[in-house]
């Protein structure tokens, strides 16, 4: 697969280009990763420089998608740290890091993998340096989060929505939807 501007392609088996929809291959491809929203918070500054004891570390992860055109889908992975000791609030990040994702001739149950699963384990690296450098512009050290198992992640949810729905609950999200 060649990504030329923008353009997923496959090779066929000449080694020859195929233009989009000329194939019918399964393609994926992460067109590109941006940070969408951030916000970080040291709410007690100047006096929490001066605390003796170490923050207590809150990590919450959310990861959405939703498709945004033909074949190509935006995966948000939200990760909201809160540090806190007793005296209080040490400092808040709230990151949304997002990629675009390109993909064509996937069966459905491939697509909300690669989405829900794959896509984010891609991101997390750049994600947390995002995170690392937040923390430490804040006066903090840099918080190093981490490596997070998101093939883990999505099996163990998929096995609680699968529960849910054999109890009667929702069926599982489409790809176009949101986790």
């Amino acid at each position: 697969m060649a990504d030329e501007e923008g353009v997923l392609t496959n090779l066929d088996n000449s080694g020859q280009a195929q233009p989009n929809g000329a194939d019918t291959q399964p393609a994926i491809g992460l067109l590109t990763q941006y940070v969408k929203d951030l916000s970080v918070e040291n709410p007690n500054a100047p006096n929490v420089f001066q605390w003796p004891e170490p923050p207590q570390i809150d990590v919450q992860f959310n990861i959405g998608a939703e498709s945004i055109g033909n074949d190509v889908h935006e995966v948000m992975l939200k990760i909201t740290i809160t540090a806190s000791s007793q005296r209080g609030k040490a400092y808040l990040v709230d990151l949304a890091y997002c990629g675009l994702v390109g993909m064509r001739n996937l069966p459905e149950e491939q697509a909300h993998a690669f989405l829900y699963a794959e896509a984010p384990r891609l991101l997390f690296p750049f994600a947390r340096r995002v995170v690392a450098d937040a923390v430490r512009d804040a006066g903090f050290p840099p918080l190093m989060l981490d490596p997070v198992d998101f093939n883990g992640l999505y099996l163990q949810r998929l096995q609680a929505r699968r529960a849910e729905e054999a109890a009667g609950g929702e069926p599982i999200a489409p790809v176009t939807g949101k986790a």
